[in-house]
């Protein structure tokens, strides 16, 4: 895969295998320090400029950007599918995800970041004004169920505002890491503005913590709890997307055939492997 020279690397080599049939999908390096260095050390040369650039013409790169993900989306499914092993139509719900997130905060970027007013303690005599700045590069280390989505549509949001991005993937979906950030690339981004590192968690993972001004983690309540900690000594923010424990509750006069599709398709999607996917059903005793 010639995007693979957009990666990071420089350390060991790994290989990752196709689910579907076991067979090598591709071997590429992992980083080590010195590149998860040299990626934060670019990320905040060109954030600098990045956050000065005018807003439409951002606006302007994040249409592109979903203009390349409709174009290319067959590529892309090919390559989720073969990274993850999922279905085809489980695969184009992520196109249509980053597609969706990128148009919106586009279109809506204007309003989403404008100055705004509001009464001070003491009105007519103090006034507040909130204004939205960059927080500078945001550390985004995101999961394999759903690469695309979360590898893009938690990146998009912070481009827009002026941010840049270090992604730290899930070896499993490397690929479609540096397959979004070569649409990126294509767009218009930057250098140096969306740039992915590759390597395990355990070892990757601390060293965008401790670089980023901000992190964005989707993952296990475990390692949930070890990463809210860390960012907590630094004083930094951070999002966190974890598994969740949804119960479906299905009252005494549901339509049971409709209860029962949705619970299939609510338990099932992507295999399961879904963050809102069902957990446990409760049914009333006499049905």
């Amino acid at each position: 895969m010639e995007a693979l020279n957009l990666l990071n690397a420089s350390g060991p080599t790994v290989e990752v295998r196709e689910p579907f049939t076991g067979e090598c999908l591709a071997k590429f390096p992992t980083s080590v320090a010195s590149d998860v260095n040299a990626a934060f050390e670019r990320a905040r040369r060109a954030q600098r400029s990045w956050e000065r650039a005018p807003l439409s013409d951002r606006c302007a790169i994040m249409l592109r950007f979903h203009d390349l993900v409709l174009h290319k989306r067959s590529d892309g499914l090919d390559l989720v599918q073969r990274e993850t092993g999922k279905a085809r139509k489980d695969a184009n719900e992520e196109m249509l995800d980053v597609c969706l997130t990128a148009r919106h905060y586009a279109r809506d970027a204007r309003r989403l970041l404008r100055e705004k007013r509001h009464r001070g303690a003491f009105p007519l005599l103090v006034g507040v004004r909130q204004r939205s700045v960059p927080v500078g590069v945001v550390g985004v280390i995101s999961p394999w169920n759903y690469p695309v989505t979360l590898e893009a549509s938690d990146a998009i949001h912070a481009l827009i505002a002026g941010n840049a991005v270090v992604l730290k993937p899930d070896l499993q979906s490397t690929l479609s890491a540096v397959w979004v950030a070569d649409l990126f690339r294509q767009a218009g981004l930057p250098e140096g503005i969306f740039t992915v590192v590759a390597g395990e968690g355990g070892d990757v993972g601390p060293m965008v913590i401790d670089r980023a001004d901000y992190v964005m983690f989707t993952g296990s309540t475990r390692v949930g709890r070890l990463v809210a900690s860390r960012c907590g000594e630094r004083l930094i923010g951070c999002s966190m997307e974890l598994v969740g424990k949804n119960a479906m509750i299905i009252r005494a006069d549901a339509d049971m055939e409709s209860a029962a599709s949705i619970a299939v398709r609510a338990s099932f999607s992507n295999s399961g492997q879904l963050c809102i996917s069902m957990e446990r059903i409760y049914v009333p005793e006499n049905r």
